[in-house]
């Protein structure tokens, strides 16, 4: 019987571990393929990542038919090498090449193209689908005659075969973004932040606080109401009767202007279409996302904020939901300065105390704490607990606050230096 000769081994041996370093590269380039731009690639029509797409679909029967070849190679490659090492020079060089052969497998063989394939993973996995893919055809009864054994044995351990889910939560899309790099504009990362934040945050954040609601009072003097109109700044104004709580409806200043053209604007007539349009009431715990969906549903741009006990809070509008979501409307989205914030020359900030703490935080970079009070004068006041004098300061989390102006009792504006332009602490 005649031998192969040693040119033929020689070939073998390097096909065997060119075929033994493309099965371990594969492999980790197909387990570390970002799922979602595989999945796009497939959308968009990519033949290998759709061919991937499906190998990973059922990742026992890829992972058994790259194992079921690991184990020939593994088994034919060093008794090919010992067939060679015998026929060149005995016993002796047999135990040499061994040596050697474990050294360049794991090189060559394994650490490199596992490498390889873990930083380009795309540039590996995508190739390789076209060889797994008839390959699997062409094995399947020993690939799945290895997985029935496999699952057996993991039945037995208590083991879920359940495949993992891809899906990601909302704090995992959050280090999705904040991960994004340049891939993403920084303006949009924080939009799609904000969208998150909708689902933790209440109307009761956000409101216009009861005491700042502009409305009118149609107990008011006329001529007074004429003038509020006239210098009115909004679309929408609630109309109520000697106070908030007794709401007659909400006035557009559009139906104003059609009765003054024909001529017949008078208290009565004001009443009555404030009346045509009822004011909207929302749970002061609605949550913004909820409320967003309300809006939509009931083709409604404003809501009064109530509490428990049914009394109006505060005022919430589309506008506001959706400044949480893309920034301040007024705002330069360059200086991401809060309109009621304004920098003095030494680096510290004067801001208007009725301002949520939530829009501070979000404008301003700052990180106040928002598991109390929603507005930084309901913060000084529970700190304190009492009402403050001018000039009073105090430290909250990092940032110095300085009492500036009080009045009706609360606090009206502060001076607050933060952490980078503190110098010194008050105690």
């Amino acid at each position: 019987m005649a031998h192969p000769t040693l040119g033929l081994m020689f070939g073998s041996l390097a096909a065997l571990l060119i075929l033994a370093a493309f099965l371990a590269g594969s492999e980790t380039a197909l387990m570390s393929l970002n799922r979602y731009r595989l999945r796009h690639q497939a959308n968009a029509g990519h033949r290998g990542a759709r061919l991937t797409e499906k190998l990973l679909a059922r990742p026992d029967r890829l992972i058994g038919l790259i194992l079921l070849l690991s184990t020939i190679v593994n088994v034919l490659t060093p008794t090919l090498v010992g067939l060679i090492a015998f026929r060149l020079g005995g016993d002796f060089l047999v135990a040499i090449c061994v040596i050697a052969l474990t050294f360049i497998m794991l090189i060559f063989c394994e650490v490199a193209p596992k490498t390889f394939g873990a930083l380009h993973p795309a540039r590996l996995a995508l190739p390789s689908a076209y060889v797994y893919t008839p390959l699997l055809k062409l094995l399947y009864p020993f690939v799945w005659a290895t997985n029935l054994l496999a699952n057996g044995v993991l039945r037995l351990l208590g083991a879920s075969q359940q495949q993992a889910s891809n899906s990601l939560s909302s704090e995992e899309f959050r280090t999705v973004v904040a991960e994004s790099g340049a891939m993403i504009p920084h303006r949009h990362q924080q939009m799609l932040v904000s969208i998150l934040d909708l689902e933790s945050a209440t109307v009761e954040d956000i409101m216009v606080p009861r005491s700042e609601i502009v409305g009118i009072d149609v107990d008011d003097n006329w001529d007074q109401v004429i003038e509020q109109l006239r210098q009115c700044q909004h679309t929408r104004l609630p109309v109520y009767e000697g106070e908030i709580d007794r709401i007659i409806g909400v006035l557009h200043m559009k139906r104003v202007v059609h009765e003054l053209a024909r001529g017949r604007l008078d208290r009565e007539s004001l009443i009555e279409v404030a009346s045509a349009r009822e004011a909207y009431f929302v749970p002061s715990g609605t949550t913004l996302n909820l409320q967003l969906s309300n809006f939509q549903r009931d083709k409604r741009r404003m809501a009064f904020v109530v509490d428990e006990y049914g009394d109006i809070q505060g005022l919430v509008t589309l506008e506001d939901i959706l400044e949480e979501i893309v920034g301040e409307f007024t705002t330069d989205p360059a200086t991401m300065m809060h309109k009621d914030v304004h920098k003095e020359a030494d680096g510290s900030y004067v801001a208007n105390a009725s301002t949520t703490i939530r829009a501070l935080n979000r404008s301003m970079r700052w990180n106040l704490p928002t598991d109390g009070p929603k507005t930084l004068n309901g913060l000084i006041v529970e700190f304190l607990e009492a009402i403050p004098e001018p000039g009073t300061t105090l430290k909250l989390a990092e940032y110095m606050i300085e009492v500036l102006q009080t009045g009706d009792n609360a606090v009206k504006t502060v001076r607050i230096r933060p952490p980078a332009t503190t110098n010194s602490v008050i105690s």
